[in-house]
């Protein structure tokens, strides 16, 4: 019978706004407030503040929590229901619909003071608040920014009919002063990211962690927040972000989804997502919970930097193989590959990220350098003059193993990393990588047999968290002695590792 009549929750059953802005499904909102302290739903002092809200289903489930843990000191349902929703749950939402969209799912009524609200409100707001907020340019050299999120002017200055995306909670040096209180929980899945001009995906500008910021300056007693995996990594403006959290010995717990469809259906974010719980007055190591296909694949409390890194080791199970290999005191992948373009062809117009493409032949004329860019294998080989590059080129004459910036998806199990090897004069696009260094021939072709094992994969990806792998995933694979073909069980003897150990790696590295 209730299979039969069941009506689904409709806040699991709307579509999201875009990648960047996603509703937050019931089911994860609730693994969020499960994270906090039982007694906080059977007190009503507690105060709660979702800053990003756009369905309202946090607020929602955190009201429910309340009306059941409230029961006993506050019997009559109305008068439950009036002191939770006037005194204790707050929002501000990202824009005026969202605003009124969490207000219909907490009041019943997009108006605080309507005639249907479950509630009255002396205004429509009542305590879901909608503050039209503009961005404040500053003056670079790129060109006009925001001085709050960074974004362009030239793409942010917008009709008064467009939207901003200048959301209020951090475009404001005092974010206190939206409620004039003290919260005792902040919880929200802010917005990821916007796009200025050229970047998306994992290439746009990441604005999550203005959000994460603002929240801990108004130092509630806990914060939890899901946000996109990709600050284990840093880069495009994360690394002061990272380093702040990493070293951030507040954060107790972090819940890992290398694959974002475990808590949004239908929507990929690379490199996945993860949500924290930060408590203001614990210092000390995090429980990190790794999860995959809705279930929990291993526990672990653990610092997030590890003594002599700067990235997060994402899998719990590679700490032990790390540090094994780490005792070796090896040298490290990292000193003999390139940094990011190594030739000098990642041009952007100016004041944008889009990129300018370099003019290359697919015709071979004389004096011209053969050129490897994205696509080469299917339309052929390029052919460029010496003149268009701009750096390295005392690498251009010498042989080389060149590697795909971008491969995988940013989990463990991941596609092959397939390195080309060319001998002569030869130059790439920031599409490669560059491995060039005094090698003999045969050593060149052992360096590639290395790559093409499990043991090299599993260590390059423990860091990597996304497609892209710059110079400092390949940090703790050690160089080898490439005089020598090496396969995985020579470096599984070598590095003692145990069956366990073994196993995690064969069965989670797929080739």
């Amino acid at each position: 019978m209730l299979d039969k009549y069941h009506n689904p929750d409709i806040l699991s059953c709307l579509s999201n706004l875009s990648n960047d802005e996603v509703f937050t499904p019931p089911t994860l909102a609730n693994e969020m407030l499960d994270t906090l302290p039982a007694e906080y739903w059977s007190d009503k002092t507690k105060k709660f503040l979702d800053p990003v809200s756009k369905s309202g289903v946090l607020l929602r489930e955190i009201t429910k929590r309340l009306l059941e843990g409230l029961e006993n000191q506050i019997p009559n349902i109305e008068d439950r229901l009036n002191h939770i929703l006037k005194n204790q749950v707050f929002g501000i939402g990202i824009t005026k619909l969202t605003a009124e969209i969490s207000r219909r799912t907490l009041y019943c009524s997009k108006r605080g003071n309507g005639p249907y609200s479950i509630v009255k409100f002396k205004d429509e707001e009542g305590n879901i608040k909608y503050f039209p907020t503009k961005h404040y340019w500053e003056a670079w050299a790129s060109g006009p920014k925001c001085r709050y999120c960074g974004i362009s002017k030239k793409l942010y200055d917008r009709d008064e009919n467009l939207e901003s995306y200048a959301y209020s909670f951090i475009h404001n040096s005092n974010p206190e002063d939206f409620f004039e209180m003290k919260f005792d929980v902040i919880i929200g899945n802010p917005p990821y990211q916007m796009n200025d001009g050229g970047g998306t995906g994992s290439s746009a500008v990441p604005i999550y962690d203005k959000f994460v910021e603002a929240a801990k300056k108004l130092k509630p007693r806990y914060i939890t927040m899901i946000i996109p995996a990709r600050w284990y990594s840093g880069g495009r403006g994360l690394d002061v972000f990272r380093e702040n959290m990493l070293r951030d010995r507040s954060i107790k717990e972090l819940y890992d989804f290398t694959n974002s469809s475990d808590c949004f259906s239908g929507v990929e974010i690379k490199g996945g997502v993860c949500f924290f719980l930060w408590e203001r007055d614990y210092q000390g190591e995090c429980k990190v919970v790794s999860k995959s296909n809705s279930k929990v694949t291993s526990i672990m409390k653990r610092p997030l930097l590890e003594d002599g890194l700067t990235n997060f080791i994402r899998r719990n199970e590679m700490v032990s193989i790390i540090k094994k290999v780490r005792k070796f005191k090896e040298k490290t992948f990292d000193e003999i590959i390139s940094s990011n373009d190594p030739f000098g062809f990642d041009v952007r117009e100016v004041g944008s990220y889009k990129r300018v493409k370099p003019k290359f032949s697919l015709e071979k004329y004389s004096g011209q350098i053969p050129f490897y860019y994205q696509g080469w294998k299917k339309e052929g080989l390029g052919y460029i003059n010496e003149s268009n590059i701009i750096k390295n080129k005392n690498l251009i004459k010498k042989d080389k193993i060149y590697i795909p910036k971008a491969w995988g998806t940013g989990n463990l199990s991941s596609d092959q990393l397939e390195p080309i090897f060319v001998e002569g004069k030869s130059c790439s696009t920031e599409t490669y990588l560059v491995i060039s260094s005094d090698f003999s021939k045969e050593e060149f072709k052992n360096i590639c047999h290395y790559i093409n094992t499990k043991f090299f994969h599993a260590l390059t990806l423990a860091l990597k968290n996304t497609q892209n792998a710059m110079k400092k995933v390949y940090s703790i694979v050690p160089i080898q002695d490439f005089k020598k073909k090496l396969n995985d069980n020579i470096l599984y003897q070598k590095y003692n590792l145990t069956k366990e150990e073994i196993d995690f790696i064969e069965k989670n590295v797929l080739l």
